[in-house]
This record gives C-alpha cells, sequence and structure tokens, in this order.
C-alpha cells in the first residue's frame, strides 16, 4: 500500500473530516485539508507535521477552490484522493424555508462540491487515476425526514451527479465513492452545522418534533463511529475496483431496505397502469 498517496479534503475542521484527516495522518499520508478559517483547522487538527497543509478555502468561491487545488499539486505534487465532505445541514418544513436559506444549503452541499469537482478533474485525468469520494448522507437516499426536505434535496442532487460522474470519468481510470453515512457522533448537530429555520410556522408540529429530537434527543448519542467510517473510507481508497454506492451505518443499511421495498412495493401495485402509456401498435 501507499502511504504517501495525497488526500483532499474539505471540510476539515469538524465531523467525520476532521476524523479522517487526524487518522489519515498518523498513517503516513499527505494531507490538504480546507476550511473556512485556517486558524480553526490548525486548533482541531492540533498536529503540525511536513505531511499536512492547511489550507483556507471558501467552497462557494470557484476561485478560491482553484488556488486551494494549485497550492496542494505545488506542495505535494499530486492530488489522488478527494474528499467533498464540506457541508451542513439545514432545518426547517419546505413552506418555513425561504428562497435565500434553501438556496444557501445548496450552494454549499451541491455547488460547492461541483467547484472542487470541475477544478480538481483536470490533473485526475492527466495523471489517469484518483479517487473521488463526495459525501452524501442516507437522506440522499431516503427522504423521509420532516424538518430535512431542502438538505435531503441536496443530497439528492450529490447522489444523481454522482452517479453520472462515476461513469464520465471511468474512461480515465477514476474512481468515484458515493458514502451515505447514517447518524454519526460527531458535531454535525450542533453549532454552525446545523441551521433552526428562521421563520418557524406553528401549525408544523410534525416538523418542530423532528427538529428538536435531533438537537436534544438524537445529538450525542448516535451508534455511528467516526473512527470506524474513516477506517472503511480509508479501506475502499485502497482498493482496485471500489464501490460506487458506500452505505455506512447499519442505520442507514436498514433505511435504505426500508426505500428499496417501498418504492418496489409502489412499482407492483401500479405497474399494470403505469406501463399502459406507450403508443398502439
Amino acid at each position: 500500500m501507499n502511504t504517501r498517496k495525497t488526500w483532499f479534503i474539505t471540510g476539515a475542521s469538524k465531523g467525520l473530516g476532521l476524523t479522517l484527516v487526524k487518522k489519515l495522518l498518523t498513517q503516513g499520508y499527505n494531507v490538504a485539508a480546507t476550511s473556512r478559517t485556517i486558524d480553526a483547522l490548525k486548533k482541531a487538527v492540533g498536529v503540525e507535521t511536513a505531511n499536512f497543509l492547511p489550507l483556507a478555502m471558501n467552497i462557494v468561491d470557484e476561485v478560491d477552490v482553484d488556488k486551494a487545488i494549485k497550492q496542494t499539486v505545488a506542495h505535494f505534487g499530486s492530488i489522488d484522493v478527494v474528499v467533498n465532505n464540506a457541508g451542513y445541514g439545514q432545518m426547517g418544513g419546505l413552506e418555513e424555508l425561504t428562497d435565500a436559506e434553501a438556496r444557501t444549503n445548496f450552494d454549499v452541499n451541491v455547488f460547492g462540491s461541483l467547484n472542487v469537482i470541475r477544478k480538481v478533474l483536470p490533473y485526475l485525468r492527466t495523471q489517469q487515476n484518483g479517487h473521488i469520494f463526495n459525501i452524501s448522507s442516507i437522506g440522499g437516499f431516503t427522504g423521509g425526514f420532516p424538518a430535512f426536505g431542502v438538505y435531503c434535496a441536496s443530497k439528492f442532487a450529490v447522489h444523481g451527479f454522482t452517479e453520472s460522474l462515476y461513469h464520465e470519468v471511468k474512461p480515465f481510470g477514476i474512481n468515484v465513492s458515493l458514502v451515505m453515512p447514517g447518524y454519526f457522533r460527531t458535531n454535525f448537530l450542533e453549532g454552525d452545522s446545523i441551521a433552526k429555520p428562521q421563520n418557524e410556522i406553528a401549525a408544523y408540529q410534525n416538523v418542530r418534533d423532528v427538529q428538536n429530537a435531533h438537537v436534544n434527543d438524537i445529538n450525542n448519542n448516535q451508534q455511528g463511529d467516526p473512527e470506524k467510517a474513516a477506517d472503511v473510507m480509508i479501506e475502499v481508497a485502497n482498493q482496485a475496483d471500489p464501490v460506487l454506492h458506500l452505505f455506512l451505518g447499519a442505520d442507514a443499511y436498514q433505511a435504505a431496505q426500508n426505500k428499496i421495498e417501498l418504492v418496489q412495493k409502489d412499482m407492483e401495485i401500479f405497474r399494470a397502469l403505469g406501463t399502459t402509456t406507450g403508443f398502439d401498435n
């Protein structure tokens, strides 16, 4: 195994990104890690080594993204593994959220990752190898979460473009994995990793119940161990033919199975009617 691969990880000052950065550094990998503020990133990682390149990067600024990627290539000589981890959760019912709240969530979760992909692919294509991990969510596969409609929609978008990307870059020897974690015990449900709606509508009790459960009950009680999630990602990155769909967590697997069974059930109920839409011969 080549332990000197260079990883480029966004949103690295907290959550799964931070856990992954720390683990990679202890294993001897080169790691370029980005965050909005470099001081917070350095403090969170807590080490200064020759194989660690902390970078301040605004993921929604295409010029800034290009600069960070060029700095990484100049510093380490190449980029081998990209982890699009930057993102945040936007809570609130669809009627409650403003246009600005919804668009900002998409700007970070969707267009931020697209900025990275666009700017890093010329290097990966030239070297004819590489691996891109796009961090989605089980909410990007099954959207049945009141209070998380916009967030789930953004992750469904990540799911969609990742499946296309997988096929687009396969001829260049580039691997792509869509990561769909369940609940992991990180700080995703607190601070600036999660946003509450600016204008709550009292009628949506079901939305409030789910919102409050995530903030007050689920937070800090998640069954997923981020250290083990990072181990899985590192192992997948070292496989010759890695999977496209990477579910993480027993809860993610169960939720995905439930969604698949529901879709199959709905398809069968209306198969006779739904397949009658062609022209008569």
